[in-house]
Formats: structure tokens, C-alpha cells, sequence
């Protein structure tokens, strides 16, 4: 099992903006280089923590709407997990699933393949090709046992 292994993405989130023909202002590439180098899945008043660390002028609605912009081009992905905000991520290149820690509130990423395939399993017992598909596990620590 693949456990807390950040996927990695084809390429960086400015080169595949400039890709897609987005400009790319100052402050978009530097919320981009924050979104890449994110080990945890922040939302966006944590977004803007770090990228006004970077660059001081660069404002809670800038990063607002370059998160839309990004979410709408479909190179960064939106979770909501149970906490009231949403998280992002970029998209990877491989698929994975997410534990998340409601204690915390931290997000472990993982692929089992026995789960992978169980899923397609499933599906094709329905009747159906499976084309997506998103599995988030909540849970807390187990309480260790006293020798």
C-alpha cells in the first residue's frame, strides 16, 4: 500500500496554466508554486497565508479567484472534507483515495489496488463502466494498548 505518497503531477501548475493559454500574472504564478509545493491540502484562507508570505500585496480575493480559475480549467482538484471548508489540490497524474483525520483534520493519501479493483468489480456487477470515482475515509487514531 501506498501510504501518505504525495502523487506526483505531469508538470508544474504554471506550465500547465501557460498551456492552456491563461495569463500568468506575478500573483497567479505565486499561488500556483504555493498549490505545488503543498504537502497537506489547504484551503484557501491557508493558501492565502502562505502566498502572503511571499508576495504582501497579493489579496484574499486574488487568491479566491485563482483558485476558481484553476478549479474551472480543471488542474486543481476541490475536496470537501466534512470540516465546513474546501481543500485543494492538484490533480495527479494517478489516481488516489483520501483518509482523513477528523481529530486533526490531516489528510493521508493512498491507493490499494485490491480497493481499486473491487470498485471496478462492483460496477461492471451493476452493469456499468466505471469512469470516476472518489473514496474518502474518515476516521480517528486507535487508542494504543498499555503493555
Amino acid at each position: 500500500m501506498d501510504r501518505e505518497a504525495k502523487p506526483a503531477t505531469p508538470e508544474p501548475l504554471e506550465e500547465l496554466c501557460a498551456r492552456k493559454g491563461m495569463r500568468m500574472t506575478e500573483q497567479r504564478r505565486v499561488i500556483a508554486r504555493v498549490l505545488d509545493a503543498a504537502t497537506d491540502h489547504p484551503d484557501v484562507e491557508e493558501l492565502y497565508r502562505r502566498a502572503s508570505a511571499i508576495d504582501p500585496h497579493i489579496s484574499i480575493s486574488t487568491v479566491y479567484r485563482t483558485v476558481k480559475l484553476f478549479e474551472d480549467a480543471g488542474i486543481i482538484a476541490r475536496h470537501e472534507f466534512r470540516d465546513g471548508r474546501a481543500r485543494y489540490e492538484p490533480i495527479p497524474d494517478e489516481h488516489h483515495d483520501h483518509l482523513i483525520d477528523l481529530r486533526t483534520g490531516r489528510v493521508i493519501e493512498f491507493r490499494i489496488e485490491e480497493i481499486e479493483r473491487l470498485q471496478e468489480r462492483i460496477a461492471a456487477e451493476l452493469g456499468y463502466e466505471l469512469v470516476d470515482h472518489r473514496l474518502e475515509l474518515y476516521g480517528v487514531p486507535l487508542k494504543k494498548k498499555d503493555p
